[in-house]
């Protein structure tokens, strides 16, 4: 089965904690920290290969995700890395996200993109001792990973698209051209998938794609227009494909018309593309294209004729084909780069220093990536891991922020889904209150036990 469009959800492996450990010794009641930090989670990466054909195996398992990391131990052992998870995709696949941005172009065989980055490991306490804090008796819990939905499309990457209406014999001819044995019968839209050949000719090995049968309308998605249209995009050249054995049903020069005006609605750019047309079944009616060869010859196409089912030009046809792919891959090369390939893009860092104070009915909600980590990797029933987590937090600028937007002492402030009471530091207040405060404790204190 033939699947060319997807919609996969990607989750990466959580980090393992932390862990709160001293070293134990005979004679050494209370030895030094020695909690080792936790192992970092897998990634979920989707890489390219000329391994596979089609996306088939990520419609019947839409959900992917990585390792775990392991966590930290005593004796300041770290705990094992999360194993990744790759995701096979043919050569040409576009990765987006939900919103259809474009997150990589997979082009080229072993490109690939971290598509959901795995958590990072939490640290031991070994890692919090300090000259004044010298027995840290806390750690961090692992940090969550990214997870997300994804749509994978595929649009191959052939060198040469055949194009044309139904029946116009695109199959036979890729039949004959390569060792490709796509189905072929007597009427309209026997292919519904498109069909890839390889060809050698004058030692230029190029791929050909046989497009399905366009329609009036494919460009604005009539019938499978659009996911037909997608597969000639990454083409250096077209070929129009013309029935000549059915003149009397409908004239070749008016379906060439309605191929190139679909081309145009979909990418006006496929239009520079180098071209030719193939007067295709002229062992059945010959005259058919000597009547309409003028006048696409006047409209400056480049002309050949031959039949699919005899054989008879398309050994022309082959040569004509290996030299515009050969001038098509030096016009790139001149220019210093495809032009049918767009870059790699990797996901945007996750470390967020901008913090956003908003104003909610019950108090208000802070929202930077960074701090919300920071929370989220914090035991909150733990006191000395909390009072470290303030001063991560007073040192960002959280409290700064708060004070700015309005916020009073007490007043009841969220972040990542853990809810504190606001207590400033005397010096972060307005000048007339920081009197007032100096006298109090300015722990922030965990209301209730929300705990990620």
């Amino acid at each position: 089965m033939f699947v060319d469009e997807v919609k996969v959800h990607v989750k990466g492996g959580r980090g393992g904690s932390g862990v709160t450990s001293f070293a134990r010794q005979p004679y050494e009641p209370k030895g030094r920290p020695d909690g080792g930090d936790g192992g970092t989670g897998g990634d979920v990466l989707v890489r390219a290969t000329r391994d596979v054909a089609t996306l088939v195996d990520y419609h019947h398992r839409p959900h992917r995700s990585a390792g775990a990391g392991r966590h930290g131990e005593g004796d300041l052992r770290r705990g094992a890395d999360g194993a990744d998870t790759v995701l096979l995709v043919p050569p040409g696949t576009v990765v987006r996200d939900a919103d259809g941005g474009a997150l990589a172009d997979l082009v080229h065989d072993g490109d690939e993109v971290v598509a959901a980055a795995g958590g990072g490991g939490g640290r031991g306490n070994a890692a919090f001792r300090t000259s004044q804090r010298r027995a840290p008796r806390f750690h961090e819990y692992g940090e969550p990973p990214q997870e997300r939905w994804l749509v994978l499309e595929l649009k191959l990457a052939a060198d040469v698209a055949l194009v044309g209406l139904p029946n116009a014999g695109k199959s036979s001819l890729i039949a004959r051209l390569s060792a490709a044995r796509p189905k072929i019968a007597d009427y309209p839209f026997t292919t519904l998938t498109p069909n890839l050949g390889v060809v050698r000719r004058d030692d230029v090995d190029f791929v050909v794609a046989d497009v399905p049968g366009l329609v009036a309308g494919a460009g604005e998605g009539r019938g499978l227009g659009h996911r037909f249209l997608r597969h000639v995009e990454r083409a250096g050249v077209l070929v129009h494909v013309l029935d000549c054995a059915s003149y009397e049903q409908r004239d070749p020069r008016d379906d060439l018309r309605t191929v190139v005006a679909e081309l145009a609605r979909y990418d006006a750019d496929l239009l520079e593309r180098p071209a030719l047309v193939f007067l295709n079944k002229v062992d059945a009616d010959p005259e058919t294209a000597e009547i309409v060869r003028p006048d696409l010859v006047a409209d400056g196409w480049e002309v050949l004729a031959g039949s699919a089912a005899t054989g008879a030009g398309v050994a022309e046809l082959s040569r004509r084909m290996a030299a515009l792919v050969a001038l098509a891959r030096r016009s790139r090369a001149d220019a210093g780069s495809d032009e049918l390939v767009r870059p790699v893009l990797r996901p945007a860092a996750r470390e967020g220093a901008d913090i956003t104070v908003e104003r909610r009915d019950t108090g208000w909600r802070v929202r930077s990536e960074r701090v919300e980590r920071w929370v989220v990797m914090t035991d909150l029933d733990n006191d000395d891991a909390v009072r470290y987590l303030q001063g991560r937090m007073v040192r960002a600028g959280v409290e700064r922020a708060l004070v700015a937007a309005g916020a009073r002492h007490g007043d009841p402030v969220e972040i990542a889904g853990a809810v504190f009471d606001f207590d400033p530091e005397p010096a972060d207040l307005p000048s007339g209150e920081a009197e007032e405060e100096a006298a109090v404790d300015t722990d922030i204190v965990v209301t209730g036990d929300e705990q990620p």
